[in-house]
């Protein structure tokens, strides 16, 4: 018997397989004692389990139980060639080792979805039996194929049955949108079939920058538009009797995804849907800045008692994810307070927060995990952080750097910039570190910097400029969602880039 098979065994029961005494359960049974009221923070009034969090169902991804009073899984995703076996193995075990505990691989065709038996029996030689999820865009055949191998697969609505977005604007009679919705439960039901018959979970997970044409111009690209697109394909999945589903949805825009998700909670709580939910910021960048930004729009869910797993998306290399996300989630409890607290400082229009944090990394996520949802709901739109252990000048450009995550003020170029995975057309993180030296100057501007086309020019809809892989070291740049010069050689685009960036302010200059 095979060891998928072994574990397909031991998911018939999940919902009575709950770790309750697990320490982080332990340790959010006390959590939300003093959680400001739901109303006054845009959440939703969802049922509280005994851990403080929403009751959600508990879904099983191989050996893992989620949701119910299970602890917040820490997650992240390989960035190798999924073809490349010990390639995968290596960086999936670096992941595993820093404390990840689902590690996601791209499969972008039905080669790499059957390579990843492969990896996974490399990494149970190794000793390892973590979850592994196939990450599927635009091709539904190979979704199949990879939930006969894998514990979980990732579904993306928008480009699932949807044709690749255009960003044309397309007027549908209702007859004809639900003509649409017949094709994708056509589509999706024998993909649930083979989920059923192999014990495989699946991820719906909605972005912000693909939502597909049919929902954006129903809805528009609104908060509304995403959590419909997600419901589509709930009640589909629900239809069918099948609820080993993890919902997701993301956004670049830390004020969307707060928004988004609060939204999702809502419309499942009106359906009696309670399905776990995995957060995160994409493209939320790297160093300091991405790690500010997800704490923003994670924390501020996290402090809801909203969120099941979270990955931590940054430029960087995968494994350096792991420590952000496992902060994030040990530091709940003590951020939940540090809002109430900051939400009754607020006098003038303005924040107080006091930490007395002594290492710098802790102070950041703290500081941003406490505040984001009250910069994002609009409660107050300055911040004064007063941490003793730190310098003052210090202090003030990180509260300047809490209030841009939280698009409430904008102090310095912010760059839109993608993890990277298996898809990645070029060298990522070399790619920034050239472009922020060259354009950290510009206050304001926004850059996005994508590996590939998956949510290229649509995760760059609040972007100024994009600068998307286009094929194996070459790139496309963006003006807006507009592509402006298409197929440059890798060693050449970020000298195009500027180009264009100069030359559009010269014609502004020369307006005025």
């Amino acid at each position: 018997m095979s060891s998928k098979q072994t574990e397909n065994e031991r998911r018939k029961n999940d919902n009575e397989n709950v770790n309750a005494n697990s320490p982080l359960s332990t340790l959010h049974s006390t959590l939300y004692t003093n959680c400001p009221p739901w109303g006054t923070t845009g959440g939703s009034p969802s049922p509280v389990g005994k851990n403080g969090r929403r009751r959600t169902s508990v879904v099983r991804v191989g050996n893992l139980l989620m949701g119910g009073d299970n602890p917040i899984r820490v997650q992240s995703m390989n960035t190798t060639n999924t073809l490349d076996t010990i390639a995968c193995a290596d960086q999936a075990e670096r992941i595993i080792r820093a404390g990840g505990e689902i590690v996601r691989l791209t499969t972008q065709g039905r080669r790499e979805a059957e390579n990843m038996k492969n990896i996974k029996a490399e990494l149970v030689g190794r000793g390892y039996d973590t979850p592994l999820v196939a990450d599927v865009h635009f091709n539904a055949n190979v979704a199949d194929v990879a939930a006969q191998y894998c514990d979980a697969v990732r579904i993306n609505p928008g480009n699932y049955v949807d044709p690749a977005r255009t960003f044309r604007k397309i007027e549908y009679t209702d007859e004809q949108y639900a003509h649409e919705l017949e094709k994708i439960e056509e589509r999706l039901t024998p993909f649930i079939r083979i989920c059923k018959e192999n014990h495989t979970a699946v991820r719906i997970g909605v972005n912000h920058g693909s939502l597909s044409d049919r929902i954006r111009n129903r809805y528009g690209d609104t908060p509304e538009g995403i959590v419909e697109s997600c419901m589509e394909f709930l009640r589909i999945f629900r239809k069918n009797d099948f609820n080993d589903v993890v919902i997701s949805i993301k956004s670049s825009n830390t004020v969307v995804m707060v928004r988004s998700v609060r939204l999702l909670v809502s419309a499942m709580d009106r359906e009696d849907m309670h399905y776990p939910l995995h957060l995160g910021v994409t493209e939320a960048g790297e160093g300091e800045d991405g790690r500010i930004k997800s704490a923003v729009g994670i924390g501020a869910l996290l402090t809801e008692g909203i969120g099941d797993t979270i990955r931590v998306s940054l430029s960087e290399e995968p494994e350096c994810e792991i420590p952000v996300a496992r902060m994030l989630v040990d530091s709940i409890a003590e951020c939940v307070e540090l809002r109430r607290k900051a939400k009754e400082s607020i006098a003038d229009d303005t924040i107080t927060l006091t930490l007395s944090d002594t290492d710098w990394e802790q102070l950041q996520l703290k500081a941003a995990m406490a505040v984001g949802a009250l910069l994002i709901d609009g409660e107050a739109h300055k911040l004064v952080i007063n941490a003793p252990a730190f310098d003052s000048n210090r202090l003030v450009a990180l509260a300047d750097d809490i209030l841009q995550a939280a698009r409430v003020k904008m102090t310095k170029t912010e760059y839109i910039s993608c993890p990277g995975c298996g898809r990645t057309l070029y060298n990522l993180q070399d790619t920034i570190r050239r472009i922020k030296v060259t354009t950290s100057h510009l206050v304001g501007l926004k850059i996005g910097i994508m590996g590939c086309i998956v949510n290229g020019p649509g995760e760059m809809a609040d972007a100024d400029y994009g600068y998307v892989g286009a094929g194996p070291h070459r790139i496309s740049l963006y003006r807006g969602q507009e592509c402006v010069e298409k197929d440059i050689p890798e060693d050449e685009a970020v000298e195009h880039l500027l180009r264009l960036i100069e030359e559009d302010k010269a014609k502004i200059t020369k307006q005025v």
